[in-house]
């Protein structure tokens, strides 16, 4: 029987290597992006390398029904889910009252709802089966408040819990949930958020090194993996300090960052 592997953000980034992992270990993959003529470049490059079938499914994953219509359609199509990676996600930077409350809503949608409805529509057969891995990819911006991207450190807040959370829940189901928290990385995060690149960029991580640390910890069924021995350490300083103390901190950060 098939093995296949969905992956949200497949289009670029950490999804985009993610794809290009499961593809080497002989997953089939189903892509999903808004980006439809990217992720069609991204399954030929995988088609020419890999035997595995490759389904694309372009979707907005801020829109109310995308995470239904993409169970649905698999369904239809007969394609079991084994390895679901909810990677897709972005952040605005800004004062939270200065930004657009359309912004907001799409950004609470693609990081947390879409990501909810995703992980409880395949759960439900990964069950069933008593088989299943499911990522989640929270940031290490999980562990303070983050003001001037406010809400994007509370959806990675929110994702790191809910994914621990389940985690052990789901003990002894034949079902394992991860959640991989990157720092700095190669990413287009910076550009869609309107940030300057940071300038020391030995602290910023390949996008493909990220996706295997979250790889292999997902193989292994391991609840929390951080990224680089740097990221651990600021995690590490972040539970360590006052939360208002690490708040000032990271907004005099956040607000120096913005793009010219």
């Amino acid at each position: 029987m098939s093995k296949w592997a969905l992956i949200t953000g497949a289009s670029q980034g950490i999804g985009y290597e993610f794809a290009k992992l499961f593809a080497g270990q002989g997953y089939d993959l189903v892509l999903v992006a808004r980006d439809k003529a990217r992720l069609e470049l991204v399954a030929d490059e995988l088609r020419g390398r890999h035997s595995g079938k490759f389904r694309v499914l372009p979707k907005d994953l801020g829109e109310a029904a995308a995470a239904q219509e993409i169970f649905d359609e698999l369904q239809r199509e007969q394609i079991f889910i084994t390895a679901l990676v909810n990677n897709a996600g972005f952040g605005f930077q800004g004062p939270f009252a200065e930004l657009d409350l359309q912004g907001h809503r799409h950004m609470i949608h693609v990081n947390m709802t879409a990501l909810v409805e995703l992980t409880y529509l395949f759960l439900q057969p990964m069950l069933a089966r008593r088989e299943g891995r499911i990522l989640n990819v929270a940031s290490i911006a999980a562990f303070q408040p983050g003001p001037y991207l406010a809400l994007y450190y509370a959806s990675k807040a929110f994702v790191y819990s809910f994914s621990c959370a389940l985690s052990e829940e789901l003990k002894g189901a034949g079902v394992t949930a991860t959640v991989l928290n990157p720092g700095l990385t190669e990413s287009q995060f910076h550009t869609r958020a309107a940030l300057k690149r940071p300038k020391n960029s030995r602290l910023m991580m390949s996008a493909e090194e990220v996706a295997r640390i979250g790889y292999h910890a997902m193989m292994r069924g391991q609840t929390i993996i951080t990224s680089g021995w740097f990221n651990k350490f600021l995690t590490l300083t972040a539970k360590a300090l006052p939360t208002r103390v690490m708040t000032r901190i990271t907004g005099a950060v956040n607000k120096s960052s913005n793009a010219d």
